[in-house]
């Protein structure tokens, strides 16, 4: 049966067994739920009642083998898995009230689960659009802000920080910042020393490029804040706002978003965008999945596996454009 098709039979259906409207009535003052949410609960024991008429068997007469049925019949007919989840949870709330009221010795509910959802995959940039934002310059903004931005560029797709990494960077290393759980940047070493999830530090090279964008970006950075203003500036922090205060990562989607707009992109840039992006090219080119794990500080090789599945993407479209036997030629041609 479709989802359509048991939704219409639910929005048609008999009105609900007593046990039903008494949970609805317990969510309702004693969990003191949202109209919305109850409106949810209803629909979902609609359902319920609904697969079991077809049954002949009443809501409370069911088992797990019943509700794992109807949950793949959800499935077969193109139901979500995340739709499907939450009508279990729905199932599940009620069953576990029958339970404590003792209509029921347990809960045929508990043990059910929805299809797993497929992973998406990461959403990477086109390597000419990546270039393009890092290579971007505004002539006409304010030199500190560009400054401050194409170093921020070039540390999130040169080096794939996460957006927290990079604001919690501290501009050298110091006793604080290792006490702090606090990365930093070593200029002479073209490293940047990343305290990731986990509580764990990683080496992430950086290359001449985002050096380069670092070193002019050092130059202003306390340019702002000198005389009477110089203790508004944070002196550890690498990446500084306006007010002098360590950036947050609000500021940097702001800035990227922006970025990428006049840089001509026709997606919105987020920050994890540049991370994607800098996984994926880096296994195009290398095919090495454990480097970019490391470089990535994944704890897990299947995370970074995820990139694989881009890659193959990435493979395929060549294949279909490049392969004389990719082609599927019209007849008489």
């Amino acid at each position: 049966m479709s989802p359509d098709k048991a939704d219409e039979q639910a929005a048609a259906a008999p009105p609900l067994p007593a046990e039903a409207l008494a949970y609805l009535e317990h969510a309702r003052v004693q969990k003191r739920l949202a109209e919305r949410t109850l409106a949810l609960y209803t629909q979902d024991l609609q359902r319920l009642c609904a697969h079991a008429r077809q049954l002949g068997l009443a809501p409370l007469a069911l088992g797990s083998a019943h509700l794992r049925r109807f949950a793949a019949q959800m499935h077969a007919g193109g139901r979500s898995a995340r739709g499907i989840a939450l009508i279990l949870s729905g199932w599940r709330g009620f069953y576990t009230w029958a339970a404590r009221q003792g209509l029921i010795s347990h809960n045929p509910a508990q043990d059910v689960r929805a299809p797993k959802a497929p992973r998406p995959l990461p959403k990477a940039l086109p390597v000419d659009d990546a270039v393009r934002l890092a290579e971007h310059r505004q002539p006409q903004a304010d030199p500190w802000t560009e400054a401050r931005d194409a170093a921020m560029v070039e540390l999130l797709y040169g080096c794939g920080l996460r957006v927290g990494e990079l604001v919690g960077l501290d501009a050298v290393a110091s006793s604080q910042a290792h006490r702090q759980g606090r990365g930093w940047v070593d200029l002479e070493g073209a490293e940047a020393q990343v305290f990731g999830k986990g509580g764990r530090r990683r080496s992430v090279p950086m290359g001449p490029p985002a050096v380069q964008a670092l070193q002019a970006w050092l130059v202003l950075r306390a340019e702002p804040f000198a005389g009477e203003r110089a203790q508004r500036l944070d002196a550890h922090a690498l990446f500084v706002g306006e007010r002098g205060a360590r950036i947050t990562a609000q500021t940097v989607w702001l800035r990227l978003r922006q970025r990428s707009q006049t840089a001509g992109l026709s997606t919105p840039v987020h920050p994890h965008m540049l991370r994607h992006s800098f996984a994926s090219h880096l296994l195009q080119s290398s095919q090495d999945l454990r480097a970019v794990q490391e470089l990535l500080g994944h704890a897990s090789i299947t995370t970074t596996q995820a990139y694989t599945r881009l890659d193959f993407q990435h493979l395929a479209q060549v294949y279909d454009q490049a392969h004389p036997r990719a082609k599927r030629r019209e007849p008489g041609k």
